[in-house]
């Protein structure tokens, strides 16, 4: 006898059907024209960065987050979407060739596409960065070869997984960051953040022969630029200066005894004074050498001194000091490197 065919009915998820009968799909309907496509933002070939206004203190308030100032070259890391890494400079220059371990380090990353903005530093042997060893490692201030040591501290995300980020708040773009770097400890690592205490971070970071602190509104997107959004505050003062000529020395043949340096007022060039230290006596030298070829015979702005030889205004360098005299020159400079083109060298402006 032919067992009878079940008729009991199954509700469930809102599906009423035989328990017998096949399963049937309704076939898809047509795509709605009119219904937005959601895409993936393109990398964009360069962000122009994000650069901070010098302050005497830092800020206070819920609104601020601190990180420790970096003293290397500000880089951008793009990792594409076809495994390709391109590393850039502050000035736009690709340098990925320059930095092979970060590039290396990037890729290792995962497969998702994105853009770090960081600080590339050598430390030295107490783990502190240190400038004139970064150049050193590249060769020069030229950059003729090779950094292997360079390690990168990323301090920003503006773009992941095909979504350009620079419209998010700095606290959601930092939560992004610190998931994907959490436990790195290689050639690319997490430049850790402090919410509380910015003067007790500052205190910390000259105790430990650090340049500064950064300060960050937490609350605002990415803005290329000096906005006001980030704030530097240093242990000492550093700035960048125009190298206007050279004092000879006259103890060591073909060496310097002090650069003659110029910021900027507006759109001219004043003196600043000069410097004499940190230089070694072999880049003393060195920078003889290189100064000879850019030669001039009047110099870029007014200066008056005996044997003093002036030169193209066109070499940047980096100089620490302690105050400003009343005249406007610097007090107690120490020279720290020259900075490179590609690394956009600002010169002090005056206010």
């Amino acid at each position: 006898m032919a067992k009878r065919r079940s008729t009991r009915r199954l509700e469930t998820i809102g599906l009423l059907s035989d328990l017998n009968a096949p399963l049937i799909v309704p076939a898809p309907k047509p795509r709605d024209k009119r219904q937005p496509r959601l895409q993936f933002d393109p990398m964009p070939e360069r962000i122009e960065p994000c650069m901070a206004l010098l302050k005497s203190k830092p800020p206070s308030g819920p609104d601020w987050l601190f990180e420790v100032k970096w003293d290397g070259y500000r880089l951008a890391v793009h990792v594409e979407a076809n495994g390709g890494v391109r590393i850039i400079t502050r000035g736009g220059h690709d340098w990925t060739s320059y930095f092979p371990s970060i590039a290396t380090a990037a890729k290792e990353l995962g497969p998702a596409t994105m853009i770090l903005d960081g600080e590339a530093v050598v430390l030295d042997e107490k783990g502190v960065p240190n400038f004139g060893l970064l150049q050193r490692a590249l060769g020069g201030r030229k950059a003729t070869r090779a950094a292997h040591e360079a390690v990168l501290y990323a301090f920003d995300l503006l773009y992941f997984d095909g979504h350009d980020l620079t419209g998010l708040e700095l606290s959601s773009r930092r939560h992004l960051l610190g998931n994907l770097l959490d436990g790195e400890t290689g050639a690319i690592r997490l430049s850790e953040e402090v919410h509380d205490d910015g003067e007790a971070l500052l205190r910390h970071a000259c105790a430990h022969g650090l340049e500064g602190i950064i300060a960050k509104n937490k609350n605002a997107p990415y803005r290329s630029g000096r906005t006001g959004d980030w704030l530097k505050i240093k242990c000492v003062n550093s700035e960048s200066f125009a190298v206007i000529g050279y004092e000879p020395s006259q103890k060591v043949r073909g060496s310097i005894a002090s650069l003659l340096l110029a910021a900027r007022n507006g759109d001219k060039l004043v003196y600043a004074g000069n410097v004499g230290t940190g230089f070694s006596a072999k880049l003393a030298r060195d920078l003889r050498f290189q100064l000879d070829s850019m030669r001039i015979d009047k110099p870029a702005v007014p200066i008056k001194g005996k044997n003093l030889v002036f030169v193209e205004p066109t070499l940047v360098a980096e100089v620490n000091f302690s105050a400003w005299t009343h005249d406007g020159r610097l007090r107690h400079a120490s020279f720290k490197g020259l900075r490179d083109a590609a690394d956009h060298a600002e010169i002090l402006q005056l206010d």
